[in-house]
C-alpha cells in the first residue's frame, strides 16, 4: 500500500519527543509498504526558501513544511499553526496520492487535510485519537467559549463520521469515541508501544553517565522525561523533592524537558531551596539519548493534572519506562494505575499528599529487592503487552482491512 501518514508533530529519534509515528512508519516500510509522512518543520531545521522539504528517515518519505510551533506559544498562535498546516497538508497529500490516509491527532484539525485527501483521492481514512478532544481541553478549562466548544465538537463528529476506522490509544479513549455514536466494532485500541530493543542498553551505559555527572554519582535517581505543560503537573515533583530532602537528601530528582511551565517549575524549585541540591533540570534531549538516562535512573515517573478525564492518557513516558525495565511512579488513577496494581511494577503516589508520596518513594527506592522485582515486572509487561512490533502488526492489519472494506463497498456501489 501507499500510505499517506499525516502527523503534525512527527519526530525522529534524533529529535526530542515521542516517536510513535516513526516507529510505526519504519515497520510499515520494512513490511513492503510505501509511507509518506506529511509533517511540520517546527524548529527551523530547513531553510525557509521552500514550502516543502523532503528527507528519507528509515525508508519513510518525510515531507516537512515550516510551521513554527511550541508548547509555550499563545493559544491563538497555536490555532493559526494548526490551520496553516491543515491547508498545506491537504494540498500536499492530494499531490502525492496513495491508497489510504492515516491521520493522527492531536490537534483535531489534522482531520481536515485527512478528509480532504480521502474525498479527493477516493480512498479511505483511518483516524487516530491520541488525546480525547475536545473533552480534555473542556475539562481543563482551556476551551470555555460556547461557540468554540460547539465548533470543536462539530470537528470531532466530522473526523469520526469520515473515518473508516479509528485507532484509540487507551480503552478510555475508545469509550469516549463510542459515546459519540461511532460504532464500537470500528474502533481499535492500539496504545503507545514499548520499544524494548531501543531501550535494551548495558547497565554500564548508565554507570558511565553517572560517573560523568558530578552531582549524581551513586545517588538514587528519580527522573521525569517529557513535556512541561500545565497538564503534566511536574511542579508536583518539586513538592515531593522538598519532602524527600527531610527523609533522605541524597535521593535526587531530575526533570528533562521543555514547555510552558518550565520557568515556573525552576522558580518554584529555587524558592523552595531544592534547585541543584536534590532537584535538577535539563533541556530536552533527543529520543536516542533517553535510554542512557533511563539506564541511570532508579525510578521513572509520569504525572498529570488532577482532572479525571486525563486518567485515560497513553503517555509515551509510561511505556518507555516499561521498555527500559524500570519501576514507574505515577500520581493518577485509571488503566495505567491498574497495570501497576496488577503487575507490581511501580508505585502510585497520592497527588494531594506530597509528604506521603515522598515516604512511598523513600521506602520503595531503598528496598533493593522490591526495586529489582518491579524492574523485572516492567520488562515483562513491555514484552508481553506493549511490544512495539506486536502493536505495529495490529496497526498494519487495521490499515489493510480498512482499505479492503472500502474498496469492496465502492465496488458494490458501482454495481
Amino acid at each position: 500500500m501507499k500510505i499517506l501518514y499525516l502527523h503534525q508533530y512527527f519526530n525522529t529519534p534524533a529529535m526530542a519527543g515521542g516517536t510513535r509515528s516513526y516507529e510505526m512508519g519504519r515497520r510499515l516500510v520494512a513490511w513492503g509498504h510505501e509511507v509518506h509522512m506529511i509533517t511540520t518543520d517546527r524548529d527551523g531545521r530547513f531553510p525557509k526558501d521552500k514550502i516543502w522539504h523532503e528527507t528519507e528517515e528509515a525508508g519513510i518519505h518525510v515531507h516537512w513544511t515550516p510551521v513554527p510551533y511550541g508548547n509555550a506559544m499563545p493559544y491563538n498562535e497555536r490555532i493559526k499553526a494548526f490551520f496553516a498546516f491543515s491547508w498545506r497538508a491537504a494540498r500536499r497529500a492530494v499531490a502525492i496520492g496513495g491508497d489510504i490516509v492515516f491521520a493522527t491527532s492531536t490537534p483535531l484539525t489534522i482531520a481536515i487535510p485527512g478528509v480532504y485527501a480521502s474525498k479527493r483521492l477516493g480512498i479511505p481514512m483511518v483516524f487516530e485519537v491520541r488525546d480525547l478532544w475536545p473533552e480534555v481541553p473542556i475539562a481543563l478549562g482551556a476551551l470555555r467559549n460556547p461557540v468554540t466548544i460547539k465548533t470543536a465538537r462539530a470537528l470531532e463528529r466530522f473526523a469520526y463520521k469520515n473515518s473508516s476506522k479509528i485507532v484509540a490509544l487507551s480503552p478510555g479513549m475508545k469509550d469516549g469515541i463510542v459515546k459519540t455514536g461511532y460504532p464500537a466494532e470500528h474502533v481499535a485500541v492500539i496504545p503507545n508501544g514499548s520499544d524494548v530493543e531501543f531501550f535494551d542498553v548495558l547497565s554500564s551505559v548508565g554507570e558511565e553517565l553517572r560517573r560523568k555527572t558530578p552531582w549524581l554519582g551513586d545517588r538514587k535517581l528519580v527522573v521525569y522525561i517529557g513535556t512541561l505543560g500545565k497538564v503534566n503537573n511536574v511542579s508536583y515533583l518539586v513538592d515531593v523533592a522538598v519532602e524527600m530532602a527531610k527523609l533522605d537528601p541524597k535521593i535526587a530528582f531530575l526533570v528533562i524537558g521543555d514547555g510552558q511551565e518550565k520557568k515556573y517549575i525552576k522558580d518554584k524549585a529555587i524558592n523552595s531551596g531544592v534547585f541543584n541540591d536534590n532537584f535538577y533540570m535539563m533541556d530536552p534531549i533527543p529520543k536516542n539519548e533517553v535510554p542512557k538516562w533511563m539506564s541511570a535512573a532508579s525510578v521513572a515517573t509520569s504525572f498529570v493534572d488532577q482532572v479525571k478525564e486525563l486518567e485515560i492518557n497513553s503517555a509515551n513516558k509510561f511505556f518507555d519506562t516499561l521498555a527500559a525495565g524500570k519501576p514507574i511512579a505515577i500520581n493518577y488513577g485509571g488503566w495505567q494505575a491498574d497495570i501497576i496494581d496488577k503487575y507490581r511494577n511501580g508505585c502510585q503516589l497520592d497527588p494531594n499528599d506530597t509528604f506521603g508520596a515522598a515516604k512511598i518513594l523513600f521506602y520503595f527506592i531503598n528496598n533493593e529487592n522490591q526495586l529489582l522485582a518491579a524492574s523485572m515486572a516492567s520488562k515483562k509487561v513491555a514484552r508481553e503487552l506493549f511490544d512495539r512490533n506486536m502493536l505495529a502488526k495490529q496497526f498494519e492489519s487495521l490499515l489493510v482491512q480498512a482499505k479492503n472494506v472500502y474498496l469492496n463497498s465502492k465496488r458494490e456501489r458501482i454495481q
